[in-house]
């Protein structure tokens, strides 16, 4: 097929223009999901008091005993979206991200999965989206990963 061919030309400035909006789109969705999870670990630290009764008698962690489930999910809400935001080890703060939120809609299934809450389980399954795009094309050029591999060449 001819380079000159239109469908050619019209594929090659779409892929420059989408080459273009790699970098924002990442970061924007790793702003966005970083952000959600910032927030509720945020108020789980806020008032501890409050979380550790959520745990003992609302969320159902498998496993865990509730205050260790505790500690991990906020943790988890505060360390791996943390990381998001800057890009460093974007990849496996995604898939950690993405553990938490596996985690919360297994640990909260009892509400989640009952009518009326289509709306916030859709949420998760938005998130999960979003952090399988950073799970598996990587934070972007706009990242502490990015400038790592560029100072090690």
């Amino acid at each position: 097929m001819s380079v000159s061919n239109p469908v050619v030309r019209a594929n090659d400035v779409a892929a420059q223009v989408a080459s273009w909006l790699e970098s924002p789109l990442l970061l924007a969705i790793r702003w966005f999901v970083a952000w959600q999870f910032l927030k509720s670990g945020w108020l789980k630290i806020s008032n501890w008091e409050s979380t550790l009764y959520l745990f003992q008698d609302e969320y159902h962690v498998p496993l865990l005993p509730p205050a260790l489930a505790a500690v991990a999910g906020t943790a988890g809400e505060l360390v791996f979206p943390t990381l998001l935001v800057v890009g460093l080890l974007g990849r496996y703060a995604a898939v950690g991200l993405s553990a938490v939120n596996v985690l919360a809609v297994i640990s909260y299934a009892h509400v989640l999965l009952g009518e009326g809450f289509e709306a916030a389980l859709g949420q998760h399954y938005l998130w999960g989206s979003l952090l399988l795009v950073v799970a598996v094309f990587g934070p972007g050029r706009w990242s502490v990963d990015a400038l790592l591999a560029g100072a090690r060449r």
